[in-house]
């Protein structure tokens, strides 16, 4: 099947963005973490969380087209020491390929402050970028994210 208004086959082309609901999470069931409470958010404040983490992080920069574009810097969480404090009506979805990976963007600044890679499913990547007194990072990881996955 192609698609009506370009002709291009539909599965080569990406899904459209949509809004996307993250369950906001109370601090009672912030999971059980190490260090300080870290804080991040987007351009107006509209996506805002918080997240534990040692003092020091090692980030992975990929090559991707998406990861290269915007110099994101990848500081891997896991689920349980992620607080999605305000923002999750504001997030709009963007997945392509297998759909594994989940892009949030806010749909106000366009800006990608988390999501969900599938590098690793059990964490979100966090763009250090947005982050308020970010952990000191120690160990840089160069990741081949434009041949990895082909």
């Amino acid at each position: 099947r192609k698609h009506t208004r370009c002709g291009l086959p539909l599965s080569s082309i990406a899904k459209r963005p949509h809004r996307v609901r993250l369950a906001l999470i109370s601090a009672a069931n912030f999971g059980d973490s190490k260090g300080e409470y870290i804080h991040g958010w987007v351009s107006f404040g509209e996506v805002r969380f918080q997240f534990s983490s040692e003092p020091e992080v090692e980030i992975w920069k990929c090559n991707c087209s998406i990861c290269s574009m915007v110099d994101y810097e990848h500081l891997f969480i896991k689920h349980a020491h992620f607080n999605l404090l305000a923002g999750d009506k504001a997030l709009s979805e963007y997945t392509f390929g297998t759909g594994s990976a989940k892009h949030w963007f806010c749909s106000s600044c366009g800006v990608k402050s988390f999501y969900q890679p599938r590098s690793h499913p059990e964490a979100y990547s966090i763009n250090l970028k947005c982050v308020e007194n970010p952990p000191q990072v120690t160990n840089l990881v160069d990741f081949d994210g434009k041949n990895s996955f082909s």
